[in-house]
């Protein structure tokens, strides 16, 4: 079953801002997502926020959450590796 994929303000802006080959790639990955979260292949425990997950696309990564209830998956954030790292601990 798949799942609904929503992203918030910030990552809807950051979707937009991306280069239109990488913007392409992450869209692929969502698809990916949306069919499977917790794919080992493609996603990881995001260690310092507990529940939270990402998914690496080249340097970009994708933060995200799950809501299985609702079988939606909640995307928080796309940034770049060296400043999405930064920005979570604040």
């Amino acid at each position: 079953m798949s799942y609904t994929t929503v992203l918030s303000a910030k990552a809807m802006r950051e979707l937009d801002r991306l280069d239109r080959k990488i913007e392409q790639r992450v869209q692929s990955r969502l698809d990916e997502l949306a069919a499977n979260p917790l794919d080992p292949r493609i996603s990881n425990n995001l260690e310092m926020s507990e529940g939270k997950r990402y998914s690496r696309v080249g340097d970009w990564r994708i933060v995200y959450d799950i809501k299985e209830s609702e079988k939606t998956l909640f995307v928080i954030t796309i940034q770049h590796r060296s400043r999405v790292y930064k920005e979570l601990t604040k």
